[in-house]
C-alpha cells in the first residue's frame, strides 16, 4: 500500500491532524472480494510525533488535549507521502522535524502541508523558489517571514509536483482528494469524497474567498441548478440555459456562481464534463467518440483538447493508467 506519514509537531491543530487519516483511510480499491462492502485499502496512514507527549490545539492555539503518536519521526522516512498539518505559527519547528523533512524530500518523497503547515515546509527550505499557499489570514506574515517563497493567498491549494500546499483546514480535504485522484484515478477519489461527504474535488485554483451556502437549496444556494446541470452533461447547455433554470439573468448567475464556487458557470460545467469523462474512461469500455458524446464535448477532438489541458495527459493515456486490468 501507499504509506502516508502525518507529522505531528507539538501544538499541532486537531482538525488538520485528523484530515489525512479520514480521507486516505476511506480510499479503497474497486476490486471487491465476494460479499465485501469495500475493496482493499489503498493507503497505510501513520502518525509520527516529534516527541512522546504532544499538545494538540484547537482554534486560536488553545490546548485541547495531549496525545502520544504511535510512531516517532524515524518512520517518516518509510513513507511515500508526508503530510504536515498546521500548528501554532508563533513557535519555531524543531531541528529534528526540519531535518527529517529535508531527508524525505531528498529521497524524492511527496510532501504536502495543510493550512499553516506551510510555515514548517518553508522553514525547512522546501518552498524556496516555489509557488505556495496558506490560510489567507496568515499569508502576509508568511510572505514577510519567507521572502523566497511565491505566496498565492487566492487559491485553495497549489500542486507543485513533489511539494503541495493547501490554504486552510477544509481545503486540506480538497488537497487530499486531489492526491487520491492523482494516485488512483477519478472513480476512487469520487468514492472517497462521497464517503467523507464532500464535493468530489474543487479545483486548486478556485478562490479562498467563497460564500458557503446551504447545500440543500435554501438561502439562495445554487446546488439545485448544479444538480440539474450534472444530470444533463451530455446536452449542449448554454449560459442562458443554466441562468433560466436558476431563475436569474446570466450576469447575476455569474456573480452568484463566483461567490459560491470561485469560478464561472461555464468553467464549472467544463470541469464537470472532464471529471465525468475520467470516470467513464476508468469504468467503461466506451470508445473515445462515445465518451465525448456522453460528456457533452460532441467530438473526440474536442474531448482530447479539453481533457489534455485539464488532466495533462490524453484520454487514452489516462485510460491506460487508471482503468483496472
Amino acid at each position: 500500500m501507499h504509506r502516508i506519514a502525518v507529522v505531528a509537531v507539538n501544538h499541532v491543530k486537531s482538525l488538520e491532524l485528523a484530515i489525512p487519516g479520514q480521507v486516505f483511510g476511506t480510499a479503497h480499491s474497486h476490486d471487491k472480494p465476494a460479499g465485501a462492502v469495500f475493496g482493499d485499502p489503498l493507503y497505510d496512514v501513520i502518525v509520527c510525533g516529534e516527541r512522546p507527549d504532544l499538545v494538540v490545539c484547537g482554534r486560536g492555539g488553545v490546548e485541547m488535549f495531549r496525545m502520544t503518536a504511535p510512531y516517532d519521526l524515524s518512520a517518516v522516512l518509510t513513507a511515500d507521502t508526508v503530510i504536515v498539518p498546521g500548528a501554532r505559527t508563533d513557535m519555531e519547528p524543531s531541528i529534528e522535524v526540519l531535518d527529517v523533512l529535508r531527508q524525505a524530500h531528498g529521497r524524492g518523497t511527496r510532501i504536502a502541508s495543510i493550512c499553516c503547515g506551510a510555515f514548517i515546509l518553508a522553514a525547512a527550505g522546501l518552498l524556496d523558489g516555489r509557488r505556495a499557499t496558506t490560510h489567507w489570514t496568515s499569508a502576509a506574515g508568511f510572505a514577510e517571514r519567507f521572502p523566497r517563497v511565491e505566496v498565492d493567498p487566492n487559491v485553495l491549494f497549489v500542486d507543485d509536483g513533489d511539494v503541495l500546499t493547501s490554504a486552510g483546514a477544509a481545503t486540506g480535504l480538497d488537497l487530499c482528494i486531489h492526491m487520491v485522484r492523482n494516485d488512483f484515478g477519478a472513480a476512487v477519489a469520487a468514492d472517497a469524497a462521497r464517503h467523507v461527504v464532500i464535493a468530489p474535488q474543487r479545483d486548486g485554483d478556485q478562490s479562498q474567498f467563497i460564500v458557503h451556502r446551504d447545500p440543500t437549496g435554501a438561502s439562495g444556494s445554487l446546488e439545485p441548478t448544479m444538480r440539474w446541470v450534472r444530470d444533463r452533461l451530455g446536452e449542449p447547455l448554454t449560459l442562458s440555459d443554466i441562468a433560466q433554470h436558476a431563475a436569474m439573468s446570466p450576469r447575476t448567475l455569474n456573480r452568484h456562481f463566483r461567490e459560491e464556487t470561485g469560478t464561472t458557470p461555464l468553467q464549472w460545467l467544463l470541469t464537470q464534463r472532464v471529471r465525468h469523462a475520467q470516470e467513464l474512461l476508468e469504468t467503461t469500455a466506451l470508445s473515445i467518440e462515445d465518451i465525448a458524446r456522453h460528456c457533452g464535448f460532441g467530438t473526440a477532438i474536442n474531448l482530447r483538447h479539453h481533457f489534455t489541458r485539464r488532466v495533462n495527459m490524453s484520454p487514452l493515456a489516462y485510460r491506460r493508467a487508471f482503468q483496472p486490468r
